[in-house]
């Protein structure tokens, strides 16, 4: 779910900019459009399920390019509210088919996650 966010912002921080997004002209194909993103934020702010100081971190944090550090006390407020963010834009994403759901991944206590050696194996090959 990061790096669809970083994505995001950087194609809007690009638009901003003045380049033009192509649709369909990239190598790669993408699996949506940055206003696809924009779209599933919007709704889920217009929903309440993201609040203004969620927005407000995602908003700082993507510019950075870099997730909250949990472990430096000026940032554990911004980071649970990207957690929570992240969290709640997951399954939307994933309903669109923009992102693959995590069957294959196991969450623990504190948000990590952790891909079995299967998994890692079956991508190297």
């Amino acid at each position: 779910m990061d790096a669809l966010w970083f994505w995001f912002m950087q194609a809007q921080q690009a638009r901003i900019d003045g380049a033009k997004s192509l649709q369909g002209a990239g190598l790669v194909a993408r699996p949506c459009e940055p206003i696809d993103v924009l779209r599933v934020l919007d709704r889920l702010h217009r929903n309440r399920s993201l609040s203004m100081d969620h927005m407000l971190v995602l908003r700082h944090y993507g510019l950075r390019m870099l997730p909250p550090d949990p472990r430096r006390a000026q940032e554990q407020r911004a980071h649970r509210l990207w957690t929570e963010a992240m969290a709640v834009m997951e399954q939307p994403f994933i309903d669109k088919g923009i992102l693959s759901p995590r069957a294959d991944m196991v969450r623990f206590w504190g948000g990590s996650v952790v891909v079995p050696m299967h998994v890692l194996q079956e991508a190297a090959e």
